[in-house]
């Protein structure tokens, strides 16, 4: 999985919430008689279903981050047994052999484990900068939409 894949994800989700939002409230019209009509939900089971809706994808990127982070350390650990492996057999030709053999390996391992750390540590500041930009979107149409706040003098304005 790439990292622009996991940077994107959190992207569209927000839009996608937005756009059923923005759907729907276009799609709404004043009722022609007394009919009962069904009811909608309230603003608080909109701004509960797209908290859940955040947290939801908060955690399928957080799980994401994990896997990359254990891939990286699996990756590092292989790294490490083929370079011990190196490391004996040299041992057994020599010591001269052996010491040249140990710290080029050593320094393989050193780079892939640094390696995998920075991509991990960059997916998750990624993964939550993401998350955090989706919330702000979803509050910002939120407010749009509940008189009295600035979002939504904001938007009347336009």
């Amino acid at each position: 999985m790439t990292t622009s894949f996991i940077r994107t994800v959190p992207v569209v989700l927000a839009m996608a919430l937005a756009s059923i939002g923005v759907s729907a409230v276009a799609q709404t019209t004043a009722p022609a008689t007394a009919a009962p009509m069904t009811a909608e939900p309230t603003t608080g089971e909109k701004v509960k279903e797209a908290g859940s809706n955040a947290v939801d994808a908060t955690k399928r990127t957080t799980k994401k981050a994990v896997n990359a982070t254990e891939n990286g350390a699996e990756k590092a650990w292989d790294a490490t047994k083929s370079t011990t492996k190196k490391a004996v057999n040299a041992t057994e030709n020599g010591t001269k052999k052996a010491w040249k053999a140990t710290k080029k390996t050593t320094k393989k391992a050193t780079t892939a484990t640094k390696n995998a750390a920075v991509k991990t540590g960059d997916a998750v500041e990624n993964t939550g900068h993401k998350a955090a930009d989706g919330m702000r979107s979803t509050g910002a149409a939120i407010g749009e939409k509940i008189p009295g706040t600035a979002e939504n003098a904001a938007a009347k304005k336009q």
